[in-house]
């Protein structure tokens, strides 16, 4: 296959396949086990008809793609959002494929995702919504055939929902989704486990690098699950966070953040735009602030062709899924700007569903203390592995994260003797 120059045009999937080619082909995988690997085994587009509060049925898509399995049973999230197409799920399987791998955990890829706004919809509707989708592929899913988990849109009540109406058809299974609410077997941890993994990963590497992580100066674009937490916990490694932003507006302060007060007042006002002792600035201006350490942790394709030459982070740690294109990727590396790549950063949401998974699986529950030590050694193993492949191969983070991956994945499909 002929390489060809990343642009933006890309769709999130040629994006994603991007990376995986100039990996797979630095190893010398055979052309015939890479179209076996870049592409979804299995992918299910269902019809999803819901009836609404005033009483009207509107009908949604939905999709779960099955990427690859050849190292354990199906795993990925579920993304209620209106650019949920079915380009953007396979990508973001695929990108399961090679995180699980990279953490080492006994997973393959799959994402799933229902093309809707879930913040114009009710409970009861979103009940509803969960309900009948997980209906739809209840078929594909189970403990050790694929494991769903929340996204971007959705949360542990989703997955109650999603549980619930799994073990309606196949009796109690509560090991079908992870990310579950504690009080119906969830793992403890599993909320800040994103963040906390990312914060696991950045200290290993700061400490492998020598970079001076104390005193850093950090800029967390996007406030959700992962961003919040990340902004919470990387206060521990002596880092000051410098500027936040959401989906509605973002905040600036050179001197700091109280990033506790932070979130309280986001909690209480849905937004930290109006954060009083912070300068207003937009989301895309917030990218762009002179930062040691910038951390995307929103949507994808944040940075790309034309504002990475105005980066001015000497650090980009990914903990959004494919915040960066493929174009922006080459300009950044090209600039010294060092990038952290996201199926490394954000591995800990899976990392502690494995653990969800297990402890399900056992019917005995681990405390938060084990949880986190755990994930801890997972992260900084998988942290170890990209830097020392990096260094000996004088390949970037990325491409050694992606090797890692492609090969244990590779070499599974090798044993089990599917070509």
């Amino acid at each position: 296959m002929v390489a060809i120059a990343p642009t933006d045009a890309m769709s999130s999937f040629e994006a994603v396949s991007w990376f995986f080619d100039q990996s797979a082909r630095r190893l010398g995988v055979s052309e015939e086990l890479q179209e076996l690997m870049r592409h979804a085994w299995r992918e299910l587009t269902v019809s999803i008809p819901v009836r609404l509060d005033n009483g009207k049925v509107k009908v949604f898509t939905g999709y779960r793609v099955q990427h690859n399995a050849a190292r354990g049973p199906y795993k990925g999230g579920v993304r209620f959002h209106p650019r949920a197409d079915l380009d953007e799920v396979r990508a973001l399987a695929s990108l399961m494929t090679w995180k699980t791998a990279l953490a080492n955990i006994p997973f393959g890829g799959a994402k799933g995702g229902v093309l809707c706004d879930p913040g114009s919809l009710s409970q009861s509707e979103l009940n509803r919504l969960t309900r009948r989708y997980t209906q739809n592929i209840a078929h594909i899913l189970g403990e050790t055939r694929d494991i769903p988990a929340p996204d971007l849109g959705t949360n542990a009540q989703t997955m109650a929902w999603m549980m619930d109406a799994y073990g309606q058809l196949h009796g109690y299974t509560p090991g079908v989704v992870t990310g579950k609410p504690v009080e119906l077997g969830g793992s403890y941890g599993r909320d800040a486990a994103p963040g906390r993994g990312l914060v696991n990963c950045l200290e290993e590497w700061a400490s492998l690098t020598q970079f001076p992580i104390r005193g850093a100066k950090v800029v967390v674009q996007g406030f959700g699950q992962v961003g919040s937490w990340t902004a919470r916990l990387i206060g521990d490694l002596g880092c000051t966070v410098v500027g936040i932003s959401d989906i509605n507006g973002g905040i600036y302060n050179p001197r700091g953040l109280d990033v506790q007060n932070v979130l309280a007042y986001s909690l209480g006002h849905g937004s930290v735009a109006g954060f009083a002792n912070a300068n207003a600035i937009g989301g895309e201006d917030l990218l762009e602030l002179p930062c040691d350490i910038l951390v995307p942790a929103a949507i994808e394709n944040v940075i790309h062709a034309d504002n990475a030459h105005r980066i001015k982070a000497k650090v980009v740690v990914e903990a959004a899924n494919h915040p960066t294109t493929p174009a922006a990727d080459l300009v950044l590396g090209e600039r010294g700007i060092v990038l952290l790549p996201d199926i490394l950063m954000n591995a800990g949401g899976v990392v502690v569903s494995y653990f969800e998974w297990a402890q399900n699986i056992q019917e005995f529950r681990w405390d938060e203390e084990r949880v986190n030590q755990e994930l801890a050694v997972f992260m900084k193993q998988a942290t170890r592995g990209v830097v020392e492949m990096a260094k000996h191969d004088n390949i970037s983070y990325r491409e050694a994260a992606f090797s890692i991956g492609i090969s244990r994945v590779a070499r599974a499909i090798e044993l089990r003797g599917f070509v």
